[in-house]
């Protein structure tokens, strides 16, 4: 069975593939921020929804 990052390796050697990963690449890095930021305080997303007044199921969509 293929891991996640084997699977991605074999997908990145698709040049179309390959430019449309780079393109959302801004994007995947702000969503991983966001969760690292939320985890680094230990905090679930329903606590983070609790604490901002977004909707947990916003939150959840966003990560």
């Amino acid at each position: 069975m293929k891991t996640l990052k084997q699977f991605k390796n074999k997908q990145m050697t698709d040049h179309d593939f390959a430019e449309e990963y780079q393109a959302l690449q801004p994007e995947l890095d702000v969503i991983k921020a966001i969760i690292e930021a939320r985890t680094s305080q230990n905090l679930t997303q329903k606590q983070l929804a609790e604490r901002t007044g977004i909707n947990q199921a916003d939150i959840s969509k966003l990560e």
